[in-house]
């Protein structure tokens, strides 16, 4: 069975075309900067590589075009026809509490999505118009989705409400959500097979850590808790989001520096991270280039501040599951700074988890084993890259088989 695994951004479309029994990616690349005047367009299969070329892409169903025109052109296609796509899967961000698992998108699902905008402003439109453009695109082909939500459906209550008056639960749904659902998922499963056990007798903590980051307690195969909350803001430090604030911040910016709703949402989710600390920049290969090649205090600060927020939830949510079996180490920063990681697990050996310096400072594609050999290091810690794609692909194709 080959999936078109497509993940719409506000601004950008990436894809994947997998042979799922395989596990082989066929066609990748992805549309950037779209409805700007220069956008970018990379593509690539295993016999050909267009690396990112300027072009127009005025929106999502002229990016969509653009893939699918590539996977059967002559020179650089993958497949020779659309009858070789079984479906398409997409990567869907907010489903409220209607969804805990793949879905086929139908009407109401397309529903549920535009009743969530409010709770995911930049993400729901995208995957929307993803969906439509593909629609319009591949008419005969079942589409289906996984939502960013769906694994944190099993939080308890008692972890996904807030202290707020209860009718605000009830009446509008103000709760927990949690996100990076399908990347914590499929690390958390990759970890278990990896150390030939089954995940439903471990308790892991999968650290998801890009520009957008977050961190999720697995205790027996079931998300528990997760640091992202009601939006993708709460919990790490990230990019240029801020993560944990004072709620009473935001409250404090209106009334005593005079800044209107909009101001503060852009502060807040645009201005504040590691770009706001560091006044570097978003980009965790600048910061580590700067405190390393410059010692710059600027980004040391910035970088420390943000290793502490993700030491202080491992420690939280090992007390939450009473142990931890598996630290796990994912998503583009996590994968690739291996001055994060050992910061990060520095001073952690109480809770058994030390990790191997040398080890820790190998770049490998796959998964890497980074625990030191020492007795007292009980807690596996491993990086592990993820495919959200291929979890996709998987969940795609289990749902159309049922």
């Amino acid at each position: 069975m080959k999936i078109l695994v497509i993940n719409c951004g506000s601004s950008s479309v990436k894809f994947q075309l997998i042979n799922v029994e395989t596990k082989v990616v066929l066609a990748e690349g992805i549309a950037e900067k779209i409805g700007e005047s220069s956008s970018l367009f990379s593509y690539k299969t295993k016999s050909f590589h267009k690396k990112k070329d300027v072009i127009q892409i005025n929106d999502h169903t002229v990016a969509i075009k653009l893939i699918l025109d590539h996977l059967i052109d002559n020179e650089t296609g993958a497949i020779s026809s659309f009858k070789e796509i079984d479906a398409v899967g997409h990567r869907l961000v907010h489903g409220g509490e209607h969804y805990s698992g793949a879905v086929i998108i139908d009407d109401h699902v397309l529903e549920v999505m535009r009743d969530c905008i409010p709770l995911a402003p930049l993400h729901n439109p995208a995957n929307i118009l993803g969906v439509e453009a593909m629609k319009n695109l591949l008419p005969d082909k079942p589409q289906c989705g996984v939502f960013d939500t769906a694994f944190h459906q099993t939080v308890p209550e008692h972890a996904f409400l807030y202290a707020i008056p209860r009718k605000m639960y009830r009446d509008h749904k103000i709760r927990r959500y949690g996100f990076h659902g399908t990347s914590h998922k499929y690390v958390s499963q990759l970890a278990a097979d990896f150390l030939g056990k089954k995940v439903e007798n471990l308790k892991i903590i999968s650290c998801h850590i890009g520009n957008g980051a977050s961190i999720t307690a697995i205790k027996y195969g079931k998300s528990v808790d997760t640091s992202m909350g009601f939006t993708p803001l709460e919990g790490l430090v990230m990019g240029t989001r801020c993560g944990d604030l004072d709620p009473a911040i935001p409250i404090y910016m209106m009334q005593q520096l005079d800044m209107s709703v909009d101001e503060v949402n852009t502060i807040l989710n645009n201005k504040s991270g590691m770009l706001g600390l560091s006044e570097i920049s978003n980009d965790m290969r600048e910061i580590e280039d700067e405190i390393l090649l410059k010692n710059n205090p600027d980004a040391i600060r910035a970088h420390n501040v943000y290793t502490y927020r993700i030491k202080k939830y491992i420690g939280a949510y090992t007390a939450v599951m009473n142990g931890l079996d598996v630290l796990i180490f994912t998503g583009g920063v996590g994968e690739n700074m291996p001055i994060l990681r050992d910061l990060i697990c520095k001073d952690m050996d109480f809770l058994g988890i030390e990790i191997d310096e040398t080890q820790n400072s190998r770049f490998i594609s796959g998964i890497l084993d980074i625990s030191s050999a020492n007795a007292n290091a009980k807690v596996k810690t491993l990086k592990i890259p993820t495919n959200e794609e291929l979890m996709i692909a998987m969940q795609t194709q289990k749902i159309l088989r049922n």
